[in-house]
């Protein structure tokens, strides 16, 4: 694993946000769970207490944190990470953000600019480093205790910081990857929406994907 960190999860109320939080805390991280109010951060907190995960305001979470996570839904993304600009310099931002666009959510819909990651990236600017993982991880999954056969494409144009984000991967019981730079956070996004779409055509409880091949080389001595 890697050394123990203190992870926020902004909009960590929801499936993905309190999976990756019950699974980063088991694995030794401080997790804090972040919301819109501190009331409703508290309630999906206490249901990890055992775990040590503590619920704030999103505000205050990030602050609070080394690394931050962005789970929260596509049409709230900008407006959140907006309030905690000032929170999040010098930081990560893994972000998990899939721009799904009811009611065509099995339907690819990218926005302007490429992806909603780059999209973040933008906004937040360079004293941000965005990272993209988790778009194609089924929620559910994480919040229960089996193995989960899923892999993660990891899209950021820092390689140490996608190699923090992998490791981070690793310690949530999965195998990530690099994907290059942020721009093929596209590519991540998009695939939700065709895993959505085998989902309800074969029946199947959360899809995910897997890369297959043994690799020769350390991803992490390799450049972008």
């Amino acid at each position: 694993m890697t050394s123990s960190l203190t992870i926020a999860i902004l909009g960590g109320t929801g499936d993905l946000g309190t999976g990756l939080a019950r699974r980063w805390a088991k694995a030794g991280h401080k997790v804090v769970i972040g919301s819109r109010t501190a009331e409703k951060a508290e309630i999906a907190a206490a249901d990890l207490s055992s775990f040590g995960v503590e619920g704030l305001e999103n505000t205050a979470a990030a602050a609070k944190a080394d690394i931050v996570a962005i789970t929260v839904p596509y049409s709230n993304q900008l407006a959140t990470l907006e309030t905690v600009k000032s929170q999040l310099s010098g930081k990560i931002l893994i972000d998990a953000t899939v721009p799904l666009m009811p009611p065509k959510v099995g339907t690819v819909q990218l926005p302007e600019g490429g992806s909603a990651a780059v999209n973040a990236q933008k906004a937040l600017g360079e004293d941000v480093t965005v990272v993209s993982a988790f778009q194609n991880v089924a929620a559910e999954k994480l919040k229960s205790d089996i193995d989960l056969e899923c892999d993660v494409l990891v899209a950021g144009d820092k390689v140490a910081a996608r190699q923090t984000v992998i490791d981070l991967v690793e310690d949530a019981g999965m195998r990530g990857w690099h994907a290059g730079p942020l721009a093929n956070s596209a590519a991540a996004e998009a695939l939700t929406s065709l895993i959505i779409q085998i989902n309800r055509r074969y029946g199947i409880a959360g899809a995910g994907i897997r890369i297959t091949g043994t690799p020769t080389k350390d991803g992490r001595h390799q450049p972008k």
